[in-house]
């Protein structure tokens, strides 16, 4: 909502850069943006079905006896807690070491706990501690040691999400990130981001901008993997490139991830 007064001669919304409404004229190709007042004393929006993408900074624009003025308002998105990944079912030999991955995403940041399983059912669980999911979107909680049992990933402001694993034999090295650094780039120029991680077996990366993982070949952007190395890189950067990106590097024994900022 914009509150407004008779002196205000134009009105517009603008998200971003974007202009969504100016005036009565929809601006927007967004079905689900629509004009809810447009009267003396409030100038309002409604954006219906709101999902992550609609995040961010909105500014209503008016004109006042020839001065521009703004007012923004920031919109947060919640999304309940799910869990995308988990370790595959496992065995070994009795008083050896076993860890155990499971990567959650959600917003607000959910809490991964662990539970075993005892012999007489879920009624026996018995909660091995939560651990954080690993960042503002999500991401891995491990468990190390002699374990079998079920997993759930809990939001307080979202809901929950739940997920078991018994396993299959593994043997290696989970991955860690040894080499991701923030990068600069011109509007218009080649913009690369590097993330390298070591693993046995060697890791598989994925890449997201906020909750949206990215794909390559789509919205002007390459993703190559070579062995220890995945690259992302933007063929001719925008301003709407501009931000904080999560490389995720995942095998069999484990998950992890590092945030990396492209930045004008």
């Amino acid at each position: 909502r914009c509150t407004v007064d008779d002196r205000v001669t134009r009105v517009a919304w603008l998200n971003r850069s974007t202009i969504l409404y100016a005036g009565n004229d929809k601006w927007s190709i967004d079905d689900r943006v629509v004009i809810l007042s447009n009267t003396k004393t409030q100038y309002s929006i409604k954006i219906h079905n709101v999902d992550v993408y609609d995040e961010g900074p909105y500014t209503c624009s008016v004109q006042t006896d020839n001065h521009p003025k703004t007012s923004r308002v920031h919109l947060i998105v919640q999304v309940p807690p799910q869990i995308v990944n988990i370790s595959s079912d496992v065995t070994v030999n009795e008083g050896s070491g076993v860890t155990l991955m499971c990567l959650a995403f959600g917003r607000p940041e959910p809490t991964v706990t662990w539970r075993h399983l005892s012999g007489k059912g879920a009624r026996g669980a018995a909660p091995l501690g939560p651990s954080r999911a690993g960042s503002e979107r999500g991401g891995p909680g491990t468990r190390t040691g002699p374990w079998r049992g079920p997993v759930s990933a809990r939001s307080e402001l979202a809901g929950r999400s739940s997920r078991s694993v018994m396993g299959s034999r593994t043997l290696g090295d989970p991955p860690f990130i040894s080499n991701a650094k923030n990068t600069g780039a011109s509007v218009g120029q080649k913009g690369i981001l590097q993330c390298e991680a070591s693993a046995v077996p060697v890791a598989e990366f994925q890449w997201f901008k906020e909750d949206t993982r990215l794909a390559n070949g789509l919205d002007g952007v390459r993703i190559e993997n070579k062995g220890r190395m995945s690259t992302l890189t933007f063929f001719n950067v925008s301003e709407k490139d501009y931000g904080n990106y999560t490389c995720v590097a995942t095998n069999q024994l484990g998950n992890t991830n590092a945030s990396i900022i492209l930045y004008g």
